[in-house]
Parts: C-alpha cells; structure tokens; sequence
C-alpha cells in the first residue's frame, strides 16, 4: 500500500463509547480534506421510560452523511442488536456496500421480510479467515467466541499500520457452537505489529475468567434433569449456542423442546438452515402441548428483560391460548439483567411466584455466562498483541477506565481514553484526539425517523407528567368574550385539595385574563392568546402544583 505524506489514520465513535449499546464505529483514512471511510457497526440501544412511544434509538450519523461520497463500505462484526440493528434503518441515508458473515445477512434478510417498506441491502457475504478489501483498506477476519453464530474481529490494515477492532469476544475453551478465539492468529499479527487495539471493555470490572458455554450447558442440564414439572427457560434469542445448549440438555433428560416467541423462531429457522441446528430432534408445536405430559417438557422462551409482549410475560399473565404454566413448573432466566430492565424483570417473576412457579437465575446455577472478556482475558489479548496503542470501547465510563488502567498495566506504551464523538489520529505520531464531531442519538418512532425536536417527544415527555390543557377562546365583533370558553383537559387532575373542580378553576383564569386587558389591545389576538395561556397554566400551578401543557385558540 503507498503512503500518502500528509495521510492520517483515524478512529472516531458516534456510539458505544461511554455506553454500552448502539455500537458505530469510523475509521479514516488520508490528508484531513480528503479521508476515505469504512463504518465498523451501525448498532441500535433501546429506550427507556424517558422516551415514550419510542421504537428505537440510534446514532445520529449526521457527520458521515456529510462524507457519503469518501464512504468506501459498512462491515458488521456480528448480529446483535447493538452492533447491527440500525443498518435497515440507516442504510438508505448511507448507500455503501455492506459486508457480514452468513449468519448476519440470513438475519438482516429474515428481519427486512418481517418489517413492511424496508430497503433490500446489498450484502457482500466473508467469512472468518478471509481478508477483503474495503476503499484504501485490507480487513481480516479474525474469528472469535461470543454468545452468537460467527463473530469476528477485524484486523484493519492501512499503509500506517493495522488496527484490531475486537468487536464482542470472550475466550472460551468449549464453545457451544465454534469457532474458539484463535489466538495463533491474533499472537501472528502481534509478531507482524499492532498499532492500536480498539477493543470490548464490558466485563473490565470483573476478574478472572469468564466460564465456558459447556459449562452452563451442564448446568442447565443439571437443573432441567432435577426439576419435576415443566421447564420454561428464557434468553437471548440471538444466542443459538444457548438454544443448542437447552436443546441439548432437554434431549438428555428425555424431554421435548417448545419454542414461544417470533424473535426466537426467527433466529432459529436463520440458524437451521446455515447447519447450526443439525443433529437435535424436532421442536413440537404449541398445538401438541397439551398431549405432553409435565414432566417430558421444556419451554424456550422471550421475555428475559421483561418485555410486556413477550412469550414468558404472558405466560406469567396467564395470556397463552394453549400454553400455560402450573404450581411446581420452573422457570430458568438463562441471561443476564441488561442495566434499566430490572424493575420490568421482577414484576414478571413475582406474577410467576404467585403462580407457584419455581425460579432459577445465575446465582442458583452455572445458567448464563457472558460472552465479554473478563480482566484476564483481556490481559491475554494484550498479551497476544503487544499493541503500541490501547483504546477502550464498548462500556460506560467506569468500563473505560478500569480497562485502560489494566491496558498501562499490561505495559501498553499509550493509552487513549476517547468518548463518542471524539475523533482519535491513531498514526502517524503519538495517538491524539485532533477534532470533534457531532454525535448523539435519533429516534425511530412509529414509520419515522427523526430527533427529539423532529419526533416531538419534549413535548410527550411533557404530556406524561403533566397532560394538557385546550382551551378554545371566541370574541363577539366588540371583541367582549362570547360566552365562556370551551376547555378539554386530558391527563390533568379533577380536583385541587379543597374538592374545587380543576376545569372550573382554568376557566375562571382565562376569563380574567380576557378582562384585564383593555378592550382596545384585544384586537391583538395572539396577546390574548399568550395571556390567557399563562393564567391557565399558572391556576393549574397554584391549584395543583404541575404546569400542564396548554393550547389556546382565539377565535374573533
């Protein structure tokens, strides 16, 4: 590859650095007026209680948009939501070539099928092991283990060196579904020399190693053997080595399999057709369940986050047409808390302990097992790669931190912590965040795309604690008020605290306010308007202390 003199290779995340989700990497290279770019991930987060109505939240891409025609390809790790579920979303604002592993495409088609007016990717498919080009790069795949078919890491060379984006990866000596991490290569491409290792800080709180996949498989199969009604186990639906693993321990006990949940199915049928599935006996169907006796079942379900709508919701609800759970049955959460979900979760397991249901989670059994790198595992990988820079992705602040820290330690000679939005020159020269770009988050709400502002969710934020007020006000040709306004309160208290209609209380306002301006000033409707607005919301304050939101139409 010839070097350009003024070229700079550059790192810049517009998501996944001091969080953990929504995963959107840059990477540059060329003089600062003319890089060429690759996206590594275009990942999704999910929204919590302060966005109401919300479907998804997503990386505001505005920088790259603004570069579309220096954008040389996208290149997806793996298929989790947070490294991957922008891509239909965002990829008509993009258009470059996007590259996955079979596993990847299989689930981005099985997703496009199922959401209606979504835009056909092109796919160009690699596997792990393969190097291709992309603009003035050469990418290896380097495979690794994680909790999903196919993850890899990228090795990305540039004429200034080559940079090792770990995506998500763990060492696990027993892999459920393969490959294992390949550490010859990644010990070959440290010998060959790293310049920087963009790498998964997730777990850099814990220490130690993280268990293999094996060893939950034999745990779940410990528990599923012991148990004497049925087995109902929710995870990750993208966790096919974990389905197998269920499957597996299922068979092993003489048990059938039903699978509940559409996400879950989907993956599954992806999964069967690349081969992952082969050699397990046929799941059953919902309509067989009630010629199964107890004790030969078990359940894999959603719902492991305490989705409202998901499979093991509504068997805590009791909703299920054909299925439903008994006094003495288990439930197994095979998953780990994802940070915001823990309130949702325990109202789903309390509705299944009035039902007499047993639950197990992973401090009872070896049933769940990340798929990050714990602090010796990331030691190796340092280890493996002597890289002369560490930069720390993928994690909220103390993440970062703890990982950086264990990066000096290991005796990485520079260490760049860098947040989103940072834009990082890796070479030439000591690394140096040099600009900062634009960066936050955009909504996809109902069909639309927008930011907060565009999709309007100030103001339903506001709605959902406060409601609202319209008020509709009519002056007579003397611009005297003819007859009492009208007024429709929604989501707004009835009464204040002596028993006083609320209603009556904002009319009585906007009536006084009308009469205090002096007839001559009413012919200015939109100061009516504003003043009676503001006495509104202020009777609504003083009665009831909370400022509703408030419409007001002044009609002459």
């Amino acid at each position: 590859m010839a070097q350009d003199r003024q070229a700079e290779l550059v790192f810049a995340p517009l998501g996944g650095v001091g969080e953990i989700g929504m995963n959107f990497a840059l990477y540059g290279y060329g003089p600062a007026d003319k890089r060429e770019w690759i996206i590594v991930d275009v990942g999704v987060t999910f929204p919590d209680a302060s966005l109401p109505g919300v479907d998804l939240v997503l990386p505001d891409t505005r920088f790259i948009e603004g570069e579309v025609h220096n954008l040389r390809g996208i290149v997806i790790t793996h298929a989790h939501e947070d490294h991957y579920g922008a891509l239909l979303d965002l990829w008509p604002k993009l258009k470059a070539p996007v590259w996955m592993t079979p596993f990847s495409a299989g689930l981005l088609e099985a997703k496009r099928q199922s959401e209606s007016g979504t835009i056909k990717v092109p796919v160009t498919i690699y596997r792990a092991g393969e190097t291709f080009e992309v603009g003035p790069f050469s990418i290896e795949a380097v495979p690794v283990s994680h909790s999903i078919p196919e993850p890899v890491s990228l090795a990305i060379t540039s004429p200034l060196g080559t940079v090792i984006h770990t995506g998500d990866w763990k060492i696990d000596p027993a892999p459920e579904i393969g490959p294992e991490t390949d550490e010859a290569r990644f010990r070959a491409l440290g010998d060959k020399g790293v310049l920087a290792l963009v790498c998964d800080s997730t777990n850099a709180l814990r220490d130690g190693d993280s268990p293999s996949e094996q060893a939950v498989g034999e745990g779940l199969r410990g528990v599923i053997e012991k148990a004497p009604g049925r087995v109902a186990v929710t995870t990750f639906s993208s966790n096919v080595g974990r389905i197998r693993s269920i499957a597996e321990a299922a068979r092993d006990a003489g048990r059938q399999v039903l699978v509940l949940g559409r996400s879950l199915k989907r993956v599954i049928d992806v999964a069967d057709e690349l081969g992952y599935m082969d050699g397990l006996p046929e799941f059953i169907s919902e309509e067989d369940y009630g010629y199964i006796p107890r004790e030969n079942l078990v359940i894999i379900c959603t719902g492991s986050q305490g989705e409202p709508r998901a499979a093991l919701a509504k068997l805590a609800r009791d909703e299920m047409k054909t299925v439903a759970l008994s006094p003495g049955d288990t439930v197994i959460y095979s998953s780990r808390t994802i940070p915001g979900n823990e309130k949702a979760i325990l109202e789903i397991k309390n509705l299944l302990i009035d039902q007499g249901v047993k639950i197990i989670e992973d401090g009872d059994a070896l049933v769940h097992v990340s798929g990050h790198p714990r602090r010796s595992e990331l030691r190796r990988m340092y280890e493996w790669t002597r890289p002369r820079i560490a930069v720390p992705v993928h994690g909220e602040a103390a993440h970062l931190v703890a990982h950086g820290a264990l990066a000096s330690a290991a005796g990485v000679p520079e260490v760049a912590q860098i947040r989103n939005g940072d834009m990082l020159r890796l070479a030439p020269g000591a690394a140096e965040i040099i600009d900062q770009l634009p960066f936050g988050r955009i909504y996809k709400d109902g069909k639309l795309i927008g930011n907060d502002e565009a999709m309007g969710i100030r103001e339903r934020r506001k709605l959902s604690f406060a409601g609202h007020v319209a008020m509709n006000v009519v002056l007579d040709d003397r611009y005297e008020l003819s007859g009492d306004p009208d007024i429709v309160a929604i989501g707004v208290a009835r009464t204040d605290g002596d028993g006083e209609e609320l209603e009556e209380l904002m009319l009585d306002a906007a009536i006084g306010a009308v009469d205090s301006i002096p007839r001559a000033r009413r012919k200015d409707l939109d100061l009516v308007q504003e003043a009676v607005r503001r006495a509104v919301r202020s009777a609504a304050n003083e009665a009831w202390g909370k400022k509703p939101l408030v419409t007001v139409f002044v009609t002459r």
